[in-house]
């Protein structure tokens, strides 16, 4: 048996063939009812502010929205493995116009990276390792870490390489550059038009910049790098395929503010990769029940998972910079051309 196929188990492995034909059933419905709410719950996040406009309802909405940003993303990710439609185009197109394009994103390039993020996971190849490998780090480099997100450093410097790298090499020419730019950003951008028609049509077109572009750019960030930690960092096997990714458990509170739409099941997301989000959860009961909990790597929160990628001592603590270079990615953060140092 390769490496490879040591990493992969095949679904039918796993569970009866009842219980696998209904994991990987897909439904245009649903999957249109998940982007509906994620839209719905990030426009309700600005009603809360216009409505009762005050400190507090302010930093809920960012919190709120910048947590369905994530969610879109997430979406984007299961249209990526064809998972968040039953019609296979809807998982380019819709996807990309629903999910990908207001996220600075696209669905068939994130696509053609993140399988093979999965064929490799936590390998040397694995093009997320860089997500995960740098960890367990101190508290201080922790704490630098989400103050660069929470203060925008991490998105600010994110989208500037993105963009730069949109516009292509000055070889190409003034009318060049353009062009590789609508290509690359296109799309993103009359998403973002479309989305400050709706805030100034709806509130007002500085409810675009409070409750879209800073929560993308701060608080967005956090959680992403909060998510990638969970997934990966820290696992106890990066050779088994039950404890090189790791399922943590959530509640009401963290499905709102950090971990939307069923991300936190990512053991059994790697398991089998085609089965939709919304039938994560029964997956995770399936596998508890057939005896496979105790080879599974679950976490009891979020938190637990921070304080153990931050157990090194503060006496190792080596301060670092943000890098970027417009030219490389970091796509595991769904952005380009952003690296950083301790």
């Amino acid at each position: 048996m390769t490496q490879t196929s040591q990493l992969r188990l095949p679904a039918s492995a796993l569970v009866a063939p009842a219980v696998l034909k209904k994991l990987q059933s897909r439904s245009n419905l649903v999957g249109l009812a998940l982007v509906a709410h994620a839209w719905g719950t990030v426009f309700a996040a600005m009603a809360l502010f216009y409505v009762f406009p005050n400190p507090l309802t302010f930093i809920l909405a960012v919190m709120i929205i910048g947590a369905r940003q994530l969610g879109i993303a997430v979406l984007m990710h299961d249209a990526a493995h064809n998972a968040l439609f039953r019609t296979t185009h809807w998982n380019n197109g819709l996807s990309d116009w629903l999910c990908g394009y207001p996220m600075m994103a696209r669905t068939d390039a994130y696509r053609r990276y993140h399988l093979q993020h999965h064929m490799r996971n936590q390998q040397d190849d694995d093009p997320d390792l860089i997500l995960s490998k740098p960890f367990p780090i101190t508290r201080k480099s922790l704490r630098r870490k989400i103050w660069r997100d929470l203060s925008g450093q991490t998105g600010y410097q994110q989208r500037k390489a993105q963009i730069l790298n949109a516009f292509g090499a000055k070889e190409l020419g003034l009318f060049g550059r353009l062009a590789h730019f609508w290509r690359k950003l296109g799309g993103a951008l009359v998403a973002h038009l479309v989305i400050l028609a709706m805030c100034s049509a709806l509130f007002h077109w500085s409810y675009y910049l409070m409750f879209w572009l800073l929560p993308f750019l701060t608080y967005h960030m956090a959680i992403t790098r909060l998510r990638n930690i969970a997934e990966h960092a820290i696992v106890p096997d990066n050779n088994d395929p039950f404890r090189n990714a790791r399922t943590t458990k959530t509640n009401w509170l963290t499905r709102l503010f950090f971990a939307p739409y069923w991300v936190n099941y990512h053991v059994e997301h790697h398991l089998m990769m085609h089965v939709p989000c919304w039938h994560l959860p029964l997956m995770h009961k399936t596998l508890l029940a057939d005896g496979y909990g105790a080879r599974m790597e679950l976490a009891p929160g979020y938190f637990d998972v921070l304080k153990r990628a931050s157990a090194r001592s503060n006496d190792e603590d080596t301060p670092g910079t943000i890098v970027h270079d417009g030219r490389n990615r970091l796509k595991g953060n769904f952005s380009e051309g952003f690296s950083e140092t301790a």
